[in-house]
This record gives structure tokens, C-alpha cells and sequence, in this order.
């Protein structure tokens, strides 16, 4: 019911802005339930990348707890996608002469959203963009994911998983991604038979690891149709 609605979406909503606020973020606006925030402005932040990182890791781990008291109490054990991406924006009051927001815009926002939605492809739950990637890779656990092409957007972007913070991660999920990471550079060479062996061995360690099935679905399909002699190993995005 409309009541019970307002109530989830106050408890969702509100924890998920304190863990924003608590790495410095920005909360920018709520599109229905959906949290837009940025990092870096109004004040200068050294590590914003990072805190932004930080900040979706801790968020994907809090909605385990919701969903858990969400399921408690009868109501839907809701789930969460995030995308993060770096760039050069526009930040400042925008809007009307006599109601303004202040936001930012630029091409690289308009990346962050579409990484987000990017996730369903991959069943996801963080994805960040490549100049994301150079500015946290030592910091946090990550998987590269795929180089694709976001709809609307002619340049191809490298994207990957964001996982956990370094020392957060057991053995059993570095040694999925340590096969995952040598079937996908046997993939971009067209070895199908040596990146499915690899990825076959991430998949006896995480049956349900859905990128790494998504692979094997791949190498299995190229296996009788070959991709063209132009293929770059570029997966074009249908969908926002």
C-alpha cells in the first residue's frame, strides 16, 4: 500500500544518504528510488574516487541487513545497482529563475548512469568506469568486466567490477577472479577452447557467478559462428 510504500522508501533512503554523507559525498537529488550524488564539490577531495568507492562497498553490504529486516516485516527484499565513473563536469546552481538545483553535468555524469544500468547485463551490483579504475585499482578489490559501448556513446569503455576493499576478500573469491582474468585474455585472443577451461575453473569455485557464465555462453557461441575478422572485443549495449 501507498503507506507502507512511503515507509521502505524512508528507511532505504535514509540510510543510504548517511552512508553517502559519511564519505563526504554530495546527495544531489532522489529520482524516485533512485540516489544521485557526486564527490569532489563543493569542497575539493583528494580521494574522491576512493570515497566514492568506499561508499557504494559499504552500501551493497548494508543492504544485506535491510533486506533481512525488510523481509521481517513482510516487505519486499529489495536490491540495488550502482554506477561510478570520474571525469571532468560542470558543478553549480542550474535551473529555473526562481527554483535551482545544485548539480552537476557533463558527459561523464551521463556515463555514471549508464554503468549503472549496465549491471543488469552482468547481474552486478558495482560497476566503475575505466578513470575510476586508475585512480582506485590499489585500494579495492576489482574485476575487469568487458570493453563495451554504452547506448548513445561512440567510444567504447573498459568496465569493471568493483568487489570489496583490499584484505576484504577470501581466497576462493581471488582465485574466481584469477581465472576469470586469464579466460578474458584468452577471449580478446580467440583461444574459445583455453578461455572456457579457465573459465570453467572460476565456475567449479562459484557455480552461480553469472559473469563467468556469461563468458562460457560467449566462447561456446563463437566456437560455431566465429566472430568477423574486424571483432574487437567490443560488446555493444542495446539498452540504457
Amino acid at each position: 500500500e501507498p503507506e507502507e510504500l512511503v515507509k521502505l522508501m524512508n528507511v532505504y533512503l535514509t540510510n543510504i544518504s548517511d552512508i553517502i554523507i559519511k564519505y563526504e559525498g554530495t546527495i544531489d537529488k532522489y529520482v524516485g528510488d533512485a540516489v544521485m550524488a557526486f564527490f569532489g564539490a563543493p569542497l575539493d577531495q583528494k580521494d574522491h574516487a576512493l570515497c566514492a568507492c568506499y561508499a557504494a562497498i559499504e552500501t551493497q553490504e548494508y543492504m544485506q541487513i535491510l533486506r533481512k529486516s525488510f523481509k521481517a516485516k513482510g516487505w519486499s527484499e529489495i536490491s540495488l545497482r550502482i554506477g561510478i565513473n570520474t571525469g571532468m563536469v560542470v558543478v553549480g546552481n542550474m535551473g529555473g529563475k526562481d527554483r535551482l538545483n545544485y548539480t552537476v553535468i557533463g558527459d561523464d555524469v551521463n556515463l555514471a548512469s549508464r554503468l549503472e544500468g549496465a549491471n543488469k547485463m552482468y547481474s552486478t551490483n558495482i560497476m566503475i568506469g575505466e578513470n575510476t579504475y586508475e585512480l582506485v585499482k590499489d585500494s579495492v578489490v576489482l574485476r575487469e568486466l568487458d570493453v563495451i559501448r554504452v547506448k548513445g556513446k561512440s567510444r567504447p569503455v573498459k568496465v569493471y567490477e568493483l568487489i570489496a576493499r583490499k584484505g576484504k576478500t577470501d581466497d576462493e573469491t581471488l582465485e574466481l577472479l584469477k581465472n576469470f582474468a586469464s579466460g578474458l585474455e584468452e577471449y580478446r585472443k580467440q583461444e574459445w577452447n583455453k578461455a572456457t577451461e579457465c573459465f570453467m575453473a572460476a565456475i567449479n569455485i562459484k557455480p552461480e557467478d553469472y559473469p563467468t557464465r556469461l563468458y562460457l555462453n560467449r566462447c561456446n557461441a563463437f566456437k560455431v559462428t566465429p566472430p568477423p575478422a574486424e571483432w574487437d572485443g567490443v560488446y555493444e549495449m542495446e539498452s540504457k
